[in-house]
């Protein structure tokens, strides 16, 4: 029972591919078909065929393996213009982007610095170092050194350098 399951899974996720690998063949009126078959509408001109391609591709996939959460349509509907006003957009990415990378209250980073290791506590609402309170870890780091940084690449939570997977090519 459980290798029926996974032929399943993997039949699918050959059936996806393989329908994507056609989409790759098509032209740009090819893919204008397409998409006013899985869209029901007209494709907008001025998409190129490569945008046409990675959103038919995108829904293709959303439509069988299911799409983003709530919350994140929202916030990317938000951000498109479609809702909300600029500055609630601005401030729910803001808060997106360090839930992404904010570990878990509890959490103490450690990070030498000038031959002396310092302890950040993750709180709740930000950040203790040196019985001081702090809203990001930009400017625990700016305390510690004295200068700008991106406080999560300081503490080691952001790679300095993009990482590109095996098999990949930009």
């Amino acid at each position: 029972m459980r290798e029926t399951g996974r032929r399943r899974r993997l039949s699918l996720k050959t059936s996806i591919e393989e329908e994507i690998a056609q989409l790759r063949d098509l032209d740009l009126k090819g893919l204008r078909v397409h998409w006013r078959n899985a869209f029901g509408k007209a494709a907008p001109e001025p998409l190129t065929r490569y945008l046409l391609f990675r959103i038919i591709a995108y829904r293709l996939q959303a439509d069988r393996l299911g799409d983003l959460d709530a919350e994140t349509l929202k916030l990317l509907k938000q951000a498109a213009g479609q809702e909300g006003p600029a500055s609630a957009v601005s401030k729910n990415l803001t808060r997106l982007d360090q839930r992404r990378f904010a570990p878990p209250p509890g959490t103490v980073l450690v990070r030498e610095w000038d031959r002396k290791s310092h302890r950040v506590m993750v709180m709740p609402d930000g950040y203790a170092w040196n019985g001081k309170s702090f809203d990001s870890l930009s400017q625990v780091a700016l305390a510690i050194t004295g200068t700008k940084w991106n406080g999560p690449r300081f503490f080691g939570l952001r790679d300095r350098r993009p990482q590109i997977n095996a098999g990949e090519s930009e």
